[in-house]
């Protein structure tokens, strides 16, 4: 059984077009175990009930950003060693770093291609 059959990808966007070009992009590669929420509390909350292997997340969401969901799941031992890549528009130096202090596993500029998103993903779970 191929990685694509398996994986299970938790997509957060507050923003219902980005997200739907997240997970259309994703179909497109058939990953099918796909599912999404709209903010880091929504995420945090869909990881405890159905626990997924990698979490692909906008920064800039309001109340909890990227940073913030992604330092909640590493303090969750449950949730430690879960893939994570955030995406973001503002690939500041000081958002890159704290992320990779955090444990980011890696992080994607917009805009970017279906093909970016696929080389992101494989560098963290592997070929799809």
């Amino acid at each position: 059984m191929a990685l694509r059959d398996q994986l299970r990808i938790l997509v957060v966007d507050d923003m219902s077009t980005s997200r739907g070009l997240i997970m259309q992009a994703l179909d497109s590669m058939g990953v099918l175990q796909v599912s999404y929420a709209i903010d880091g509390p929504g995420a945090l909350a869909a990881q405890e009930k159905s626990p997924v292997h990698l979490v692909i997340s906008d920064f800039n969401m309001p109340g909890m950003d990227g940073l913030q969901l992604l330092q909640a799941l590493r303090a969750n031992p449950r949730s430690r060693g879960i893939g994570f890549i955030l995406i973001t528009g503002r690939a500041d130096r000081e958002i890159i770093e704290g992320g990779h202090k955090l444990g980011m596993n890696n992080y994607l500029h917009k805009p970017f291609t279906p093909t970016d998103l696929r080389s992101c993903i494989e560098a963290v779970v592997g070929r799809l």
